[in-house]
């Protein structure tokens, strides 16, 4: 017997469809039957690569004598956090306010009306250390609801008014002042011997990192953050935490030194390190972070990427019931897979008899290739030949292992992540295959995210969309289509990504920033606005970021920045890390935004626009097109030679003599 998730368009809520569970999809529906019944709602938040929500499915949800008092005394919701950010974010924010700590699977107790009254994460089968049981907590919910109501009640709706008020908007400090502050406290936590920030477990943190480029780039004698850059890139990169022989980042390091994932693989992880390393390989012309970036992006293209054009969502962190089981060795596999190469490559990927992970390798970087070519007395690419001949036995025998779960979703907001990567790194890279696979996800976009009166839509799943898409939505995508007109010059994705924009603005604005759901949704108890970065840029920041590319475009100031510097104000004062994406946004535009139109035709323009990609430029912003009649307004009226192209730079709109060489754009841009 399946339940009524069978129905769903989450692959994560499809996993809980054979559960004996009467799970319900979070909608009127559910809570008509809580009021009804007079049941509290028992709301289960999770996410399919989610390794603990696994774990809680098999012993309790699994489980008949669970199930069947779950289905007497509750009202049973399973929401995919991921379908449903804004449900996560209110639910998160009471979890921590009642327990000082959040994570998933998120257990919530709701009264019929959504308000929330206790709260957790995940419960074991059985007691274990200080967690009660899961039926324990089951059994003590329902006594206080049918003993202790009114008390309930009374403090559900003390913490919905509590989660409801939000961080109060202020006036915004000033921008280089907050900069200054968010550099030292990076800097006062900073692992200066692994890299990172902080002790384990270890997050990549890609907003911050990017933050630190964009600071760097524009004023490295004020910010000398480069050493902590390249430290953490390096460490990560050689760390376990990347896949050495498949591409692509895990989500987390269970130790400081990178060493130990927690497997899972997320699109928006690696769509932002893409990112960070192509910075950092223009910024420091170091070919091996723009080798990093490939082994990311070619990981999405041969791995995640969905027939339809879009990137999925997630690889598991588990295969065969056990984590990591996919990508760790023994050492006797290892050796005989390797055949000849196993001493050497083996001490460059760090292969022990003893292992680092459960008795098996999780393959690392021990050394570099050029420093076990010294030690042995080999020529680098006598080393190089040995590494790539034992990759690609790795591949081949892992390829017959069963594979992790996969999430194949597509997330609009994560595929507008991957398609700027791809975009931008097609350009920097002169790569027209990630041009091609960034133009995917656009077409993508318009034939499967949009619906008949233009709403985007949050997700898709073999055919179907999920819902009506978020703030993060509409600003991840129009910014990944402005990044795919800068690098392609068709005004196509110009266009869809000015009319995104415009919509944006009038389905999330407030008075001081953007709310996460649109005006056009209903059901919920508060409507969240969201600051933070954690782990992807906020949504507000996301939203700044393309407001303010809009108004470069439009020649118009971006009044709106104001706006959610005044709702961001109490953090960009206390905790400037916490919101970097937005302090970088603000940063580069009080810096003075730059607006670069190269006018004539493409392949008279190529020489010109190469100068353009071949520094990390985070104050620009690129026009392109064949003559000046172009619907960007950037364009209009700019003008080049009969017979070839002209560049146009401006800053705030005022501008230089028009360029025609590569020498002379490279001297006005600096």
């Amino acid at each position: 017997m399946v339940n009524r998730l069978a129905h769903s368009t989450s692959p994560y809520l499809l996993q809980h469809r054979d559960n004996p569970v009467d799970w319900h999809e979070w909608g009127d529906e559910a809570f008509g039957v809580a009021r009804t019944t007079n049941r509290p709602v028992l709301l289960s938040i999770g996410y399919s690569s989610c390794h603990w929500c696994h774990v809680m499915a098999h012993e309790s949800f699994e489980d008949e004598a669970t199930a069947e008092y779950m289905n007497a005394h509750f009202v049973n919701i399973k929401v995919d956090r991921e379908e449903r950010p804004d449900i996560d974010r209110i639910y998160m924010d009471a979890v921590q306010a009642m327990t000082g700590r959040g994570g998933w699977p998120m257990t919530v107790f709701l009264a019929p009306s959504g308000e929330p009254f206790y709260a957790g994460t995940y419960f074991p089968k059985v007691p274990h250390g200080h967690l009660p049981s899961f039926t324990q907590i089951l059994q003590a919910v329902d006594d206080a609801w049918q003993t202790k109501r009114d008390e309930l009640l009374e403090q559900a709706a003390k913490l919905t008014a509590a989660i409801s008020i939000g961080i109060p908007a202020g006036d915004a400090p000033a921008t280089g002042e907050a900069v200054e502050r968010a550099v030292s406290t990076l800097t006062d936590t900073f692992d200066a011997e692994w890299g990172g920030f902080g002790g384990a477990p270890k997050f990549p943190q890609a907003p911050v990192l990017d933050f630190l480029l964009g600071v760097e780039a524009l004023d490295p004698d004020r910010f000398p953050v480069a050493p902590m850059i390249r430290r953490t890139l390096d460490a990560m990169r050689a760390g376990g935490i990347y896949d050495q022989i498949g591409g692509g980042f895990a989500r987390y390091s269970v130790d400081r030194l990178w060493l130990i994932p927690h497997f899972e693989k997320m699109l928006y992880d690696n769509a932002l390190l893409a990112r960070v390393y192509l910075h950092a390989g223009q910024a420091f012309g170091e070919p091996r972070y723009f080798d990093t970036v490939r082994g990311i992006l070619d990981y999405l293209r041969t791995t995640m990427r969905d027939e339809s054009g879009g990137i999925h969502a997630a690889e598991d962190a588990d295969s065969e019931g056990e984590e990591g089981k996919y990508y760790v060795w023994s050492f006797a596999e290892f050796g005989a897979v390797a055949g000849g190469d196993a001493d050497l490559i083996g001490e460059l990927y760090g292969v022990t008899p003893n292992g680092n992970f459960e008795g098996a390798n999780n393959l690392h970087l021990a050394t570099g290739v050029p420093e076990l070519a010294e030690r042995h007395g080999l020529d680098v690419t006598t080393v190089a030949l040995a590494k790539a001949r034992v990759d690609d036995a790795l591949l081949a025998v892992r390829k017959d292992r069963v594979k992790p779960g996969r999430d194949d979703k597509i997330v609009a907001s994560w595929n507008g992540l991957a398609m700027r990567a791809f975009a931008e790194a097609g350009a920097v890279l002169d790569d027209p295959g990630y041009i091609d696979v960034a133009t995917g996800i656009a077409q993508f976009v318009e034939t499967g995210l949009l619906d008949a009166n233009a709403r985007l839509m949050r997700s898709w799943h073999r055919g179907r969309t999920s819902g009506k898409a978020f703030c993060i939505d509409y600003a991840a995508v129009s910014v990944g289509l402005f990044t795919l007109y800068q690098a392609t010059g068709d005004e196509r994705w110009y266009t869809l990504a000015e009319q995104l924009t415009v919509a944006m603005v009038d389905l999330f604005d407030g008075d001081d920033g953007f709310f996460s759901p649109g005006s056009d949704t209903s059901g919920l108890i508060t409507r969240p606005m969201d600051f933070m970065d954690n782990p992807l840029p906020s949504a507000n920041s996301m939203a700044a970021e393309a407001v303010s590319m809009l108004a470069a475009y439009r020649g118009r100031p971006a009044d709106v920045l104001e706006r959610v510097g005044r709702g961001a104000a109490r953090l960009l004062e206390q905790a400037p890390h916490a919101v970097s994406h937005l302090l970088g946004v603000l940063y580069s535009t009080e810096h003075g935004r730059r607006e670069v139109a190269i006018v004539g035709p493409s392949s008279a323009r190529a020489g010109l626009e190469r100068v353009y990609w071949e520094r990390y430029r985070p104050d620009c912003v690129i026009a392109v097109g064949a003559k000046s009649s172009e619907p960007v307004p950037l364009l209009h009226d700019r003008n080049a030679p009969s017979d070839g192209a002209a560049a146009h730079v401006c800053r705030d709109h005022v501008c230089h003599l028009p360029v025609t060489t590569a020498e002379e754009l490279r001297e006005q841009l600096g």
